[in-house]
């Protein structure tokens, strides 16, 4: 059986971190859904709208810059990479309710596995993940591909937390 993830209800927010601060932001999901059997998630692909990353920690010009920086080639390029998907190849059940998952993340056509825990609750699911940016290719100000950067250092690792309604 296969559950749809209503994307409308559904929620994903990033935050990235730099030596002198973070910012923070959502992105839509495209479509998502899990497998089930028994009631238990066996599986699941999700996909996200990279066209839609908002800023929310801006205002104005600073938000309109920062987000057309972040869809330009220096981080995602969603021109040429308009989604990202996750795609569950693995999950354990943990305890009631938690599940630890494996799955692959694509990212600009760059695929490497995450893990994660995910909490189930009747119709909402929800997660946390980081994810380490400069195994996708992301790496504009990366202090590990780019020396001399100082408090220009944007850290590789960013955070999703995620809830899917269903």
């Amino acid at each position: 059986m296969e559950k749809q993830v209503n994307t409308q209800a559904s929620n994903i927010a990033w935050k990235g971190k730099k030596v002198l601060g973070s910012h923070s932001g959502t992105i839509d999901l495209k479509d998502g859904k899990f497998k089930f059997e028994n009631d238990e998630i066996v599986g699941g692909e999700f996909v996200m709208d990279m066209t839609t990353i908002t800023v929310t920690d801006l205002k104005g010009d600073d938000k309109a810059g920062l987000e057309g920086h972040l869809n330009s080639d220096d981080f995602f390029g969603v021109d040429n990479h308009p989604t990202s998907k996750l795609v569950i190849t693995s999950v354990a059940k943990k305890d009631d309710g938690t599940y630890g998952v494996v799955g692959d993340l694509t990212i600009k056509e760059n695929t490497h596995p995450v893990t994660f825990d995910l909490d189930y609750n009747n119709n909402t699911a929800t997660t946390k993940l980081t994810i380490d940016r400069s195994k996708y290719n992301v790496k504009y100000n990366s202090g590990s591909f780019f020396s001399g950067l100082g408090d220009q250092t944007i850290y590789d690792n960013f955070d999703l937390n995620i809830e899917l309604k269903f």
